[in-house]
């Protein structure tokens, strides 16, 4: 009997389909299908017209099919048009901020914190827990870490967890907070999109099982000090700023290294 296998292109938009299910049939977390319906379609049709623009052929959707579904769970907001917004934003960046062939943000990290810069009065993003409804939670934790181990990214999440655990208790004693309170954020759905798809984005991730771990901890390590700041969307500011550096240092040094071991020409006598 063969083995039930997902194939890798598929992995993400499955995943993220069980997040969505799971989180609105427990907690009703969608804030309207009709947002909803406008961010994945915004993100859809984003990505078809400006691929096509930028290399003259049609692209898959999966990304785009990711994107719409993060910005249509994580945004706030009374009307549609932020919702759009937000998914074309996340889908421009990739044609729009690239160094040396490849787009430097997570695509919806980058859409939210820009929402969150120019549009700060008109949405919000999601910032709640699963309250009681803890086996979904903790199935949807389990079933994403094995699809994500599957794709070799199991250590990425796996030293972020430990790392704001971790920070979560620092805080804790430097705040004389309870340390519960401040790993809380972690059992939420936007967590479990942040860790399961924006952090692990084999696009935005560096090359080397070293260097993500090491990301991985300096962005638990920036969150902590945003968090220290009473910053609400922590996590989406820490992953904006190390996660770039940390891509164009390693293209950098992949450059600078294979310079120097290039032997030079020696000129004409």
């Amino acid at each position: 009997m063969k083995k039930l296998s997902i194939p890798p292109g598929l992995i993400g938009p499955v995943l993220i389909t069980a997040v969505v299910v799971a989180a609105h049939i427990s907690f009703g977390i969608l804030d309207g299908w009709e947002k909803f319906a406008a961010a994945l379609s915004a993100a859809v049709v984003a990505e078809l017209l400006l691929h096509r623009m930028v290399t003259g052929k049609w692209r898959n959707l999966s990304s785009a099919y990711i994107s719409g579904n993060s910005a249509g769970i994580l945004v706030r907001s009374p009307m549609i048009w932020p919702f759009a917004l937000c998914a074309a934003i996340s889908i421009a960046s990739k044609y729009v901020f690239r160094y040396k062939g490849t787009h430097l943000w997570n695509p919806t990290n980058f859409g939210i914190v820009v929402m969150l810069l120019i549009a700060s009065d008109s949405m919000a993003v999601l910032s709640i827990q699963w309250g009681s409804n803890m086996w979904a939670m903790l199935a949807i934790w389990v079933v994403g870490l094995l699809v994500i181990s599957k794709v070799k990214l199991f250590h990425v999440c796996a030293v972020y967890i430990v790392s704001f655990v971790g920070f979560a208790w620092l805080r804790s004693v430097l705040t004389d907070s309870v340390f519960i309170t401040e790993v809380a954020p972690l059992t939420g759905p936007m967590y479990q999109l942040f860790v399961l798809f924006m952090i692990t984005d084999p696009k935005t991730t560096l090359s080397t099982k070293n260097g993500r771990m090491a990301v991985a901890f300096l962005i638990a390590f920036a969150e902590f000090f945003f968090r220290m700041g009473e910053a609400v969307y922590a996590p989406f500011y820490a992953l904006f700023i190390v996660g770039p550096i940390a891509l164009i240092w390693e293209k950098w040094s992949k450059d600078r290294q294979a310079a120097l071991s290039t032997p030079a020409v020696p000129g004409n006598a």
